[in-house]
């Protein structure tokens, strides 16, 4: 969901995959399939990685070539912090460091990483010493409107209209998924502007262990009378069928409550909720999905895990105490260190909530997620921006 400081016309994907099937053959088919009226994300392969600080003066960039198209001064340092959070870090120090490194041999480049962006940031921001490209995801994300309000983002204009690496007559916003860009324009004093680079295409949904469930018999639900049914059988089993981590539960309206609400009313619910349309909370349909999933709450989840902060419940899960947990799909590589050979993730699409739904059941929620921003005061902006899609992209 964009967060503009104002109104925007970025509205909240949704694709369709056939229910009930793997978590690669989801994204496989999500990747693939066209979207419905609503945007999505492109996979971006960035160079943003860290260095610099301190007394070093600001870089007023370096020539503009073939090679260098955005004028990047190829001495000047870059840093970056990225969330630490689903995707790790790896695919900024293995990936975009050793890229960059590459491309500018002479520069400094460093990074670190935190679980807690905006109160890593906001300070620098506020100082006047912000790192030079920021991934600005989790829970603590630093806000956005408030940023482009204080002139802090550089526009990435000029990034977009860069010729892509792998194939340099197409510009870099050409060689993305459709609607990459949109989803990242916000309103601004200067106009509608493009602010944020979204780097993964991130699909939503239910997950389960597949072993587990082809052990018991149980199948992924299309209908809300399924999905009751098979809470119940879980429930009989001795398994907590549903929950989620009170603890990080912020997404969890727009993962589970804003399906279900563009389900049963249609695409428009989302749209008018993210330009701030007066009584968009109160439509019909939002009212209804909250209604819905408070009574599974209350009759299927444990209320002692509300308490518990999303990896907890996420560990419950693979040992198969907890069975269908929200998420989005940076879930398997958050827990490739806790699964254990008898769990295998499984993802379904949030079920219908009634037979008059708008939206397909097979309906997923797929958007533009670990959103990278870069400062428009740090010390080497054409270093931030120096984010062109190659073939060795780090796809999560």
């Amino acid at each position: 969901m964009s967060l503009s400081p104002e109104k925007s016309d970025a509205v909240e994907p949704t694709v369709f995959a056939k229910p009930s099937v793997s978590r690669r053959t989801v994204l496989q088919r999500a990747a693939a399939v066209s979207l419905v009226a609503l945007p999505a994300a492109g996979l971006l392969d960035a160079c943003a990685t860290g260095g610099g600080g301190g007394s070093t003066p600001a870089s007023t960039g370096g020539a503009k070539s073939a090679s260098n198209p955005l004028g990047v001064d190829p001495k000047a340092p870059l840093e970056v912090i990225i969330f630490n959070g689903g995707f790790g870090d790896k695919y900024a120090t293995e990936g975009h460091i050793p890229l960059y490194k590459k491309a500018f041999p002479s520069a400094d480049v460093k990074e670190s990483s935190t679980q807690d962006i905006s109160a890593t940031l906001l300070p620098r921001f506020s100082g006047g010493n912000p790192p030079d490209v920021v991934d600005n995801s989790g829970d603590h994300y630093a806000d956005f409107g408030a940023l482009i309000k204080d002139n802090q983002l550089q526009d990435l204009s000029d990034l977009w209209a860069a010729p892509s690496v792998d194939d340099p007559s197409k510009t870099v916003k050409d060689s993305l998924v459709a609607g990459t860009v949109e989803f990242g324009v916000y309103d601004s004093a200067a106009g509608k502007k493009p602010f944020v680079a979204n780097y993964a295409f991130t699909v939503y949904g239910i997950w389960y262990n597949s072993k587990l469930f082809a052990s018991k018999g149980w199948k992924a639900p299309t209908t809300w009378a399924d999905f009751t049914a098979l809470l119940d059988s879980i429930k009989a089993a001795g398994i907590v069928p549903y929950a989620y981590a009170g603890a990080n539960a912020s997404y969890y309206q727009y993962l589970i409550i804003l399906t279900s609400a563009a389900k049963i009313g249609g695409a428009d619910i989302l749209k008018n909720i993210d330009n701030l349309e007066d009584n968009a909370w109160k439509n019909d349909a939002v009212h209804k999905s909250a209604e819905a999933w408070a009574a599974i709450g209350a009759k299927y989840s444990d209320k002692s895990l509300l308490g518990l902060k999303h990896t907890e419940v996420q560990l419950k899960q693979n040992q198969d105490k907890v069975a269908l947990y929200p998420s989005g799909s940076w879930l398997e590589n958050e827990q490739k260190k806790d699964t254990p050979p008898t769990f295998e993730y499984g993802m379904f699409p949030v079920p219908s909530v009634s037979t008059s739904d708008k939206l397909s059941a097979a309906g997923v929620y797929a958007a533009a997620g670990e959103p990278f921003i870069v400062a428009a005061k740090g010390k080497n902006p054409r270093g931030g921006m120096e984010r062109r899609p190659s073939a060795r992209r780090a796809v999560r």
